[in-house]
């Protein structure tokens, strides 16, 4: 029994000592690294495409966990742009100063949006569309260069697009295994033809510094598009050999771009 009391004590005492560590950090204002960052580090939020959502972004997100970054991932729905827009901001007001803003894909025009926020320094485009003022995906997609592939979208069905299963390996995400290939296809979100509809209002490239990684053998958006887009916008520009899928194939390469982003953006407000 007394051998019990003792350990009763001495939990009581831990509790107690816990508790006041607590409140010392608390009424500081410090907070963990997980909260609050590193003092090294930027913030950054990532914003995924269609047909996806935000769990491929899980090799960049280690990458830049590693370098000392903070990094968000977005869930959108991919509905509507207005929406997705929304939630991207509702990310970016969570975020304890400058923000670099990552969009794949479709994620490139909801950044393009939402990176007028104060809070953002500066946006990357990985392999996505980087609409002007008035331009959607619908827009962009239009008049692709001559003989660029088609992706097997298939027929909208209630207002959603997929795409064919059969074809997603080869299409979306060709240096992946045919089993992570497979596991998208399987798991695709579905992508609502009012999103590829939404119109930027005011693009944020126009007045805030921007990178762009074009994927070389992207059959979704043709390479040619991408280099045109990023001259369009200023963009620095770096070429990775990979699928539409880049930034799960590539994930180093992604975040070093983001890296390299985050020191640019933090030279070009100084």
């Amino acid at each position: 029994m007394k051998r019990d009391g003792r350990s009763s004590e001495m939990t009581k005492r831990r509790m107690v000592g816990l508790a006041l560590t607590i409140g010392a950090i608390v009424g500081s204002g410090e907070l963990p690294m997980s909260e609050a960052g590193t003092s090294l580090g930027a913030n950054v939020v990532l914003v995924h495409g269609g047909f996806v959502d935000g769990s491929g972004w899980q090799g960049v997100y280690e990458a830049l966990r590693r370098d000392g970054h903070a990094v968000t991932v977005v869930q959108n729905s991919t509905v509507s742009l207005a929406q997705d827009v929304a939630v991207t901001r509702s990310s970016l007001a969570t975020q304890p100063g400058p923000v670099i803003l990552v969009g794949h894909s479709y994620g490139g025009v909801v950044i393009t949006e939402a990176g007028n926020d104060p809070k953002v320094a500066g946006l990357v485009y990985v392999a996505a569309f980087a609409p002007d003022r008035g331009e959607s995906v619908s827009s962009l997609i239009q008049d692709p260069p001559p003989g660029a592939p088609i992706p097997p979208i298939l027929p909208p069905q209630d207002g959603y697009l997929f795409l064919d299963k059969a074809k997603f390996h080869g299409s979306f995400a060709a240096d992946l295994s045919p089993e992570a290939a497979a596991f998208m296809a399987d798991s695709q979100v579905p992508w609502g033809v009012e999103a590829l509809s939404g119109a930027v209002t005011e693009p944020a490239w126009r007045i805030k510094p921007s990178w762009y990684l074009v994927a070389t053998d992207d059959k979704m958006i043709p390479p040619e598009a991408q280099r045109s887009m990023a001259k369009r916008a200023g963009s620095t520009v770096i070429e990775v050999e990979g699928s539409h899928a880049v930034y799960v194939s590539q994930p180093d390469a992604v975040a070093s771009l983001i890296g390299k982003a985050a020191r640019g953006a933090v030279a070009t407000t100084k």
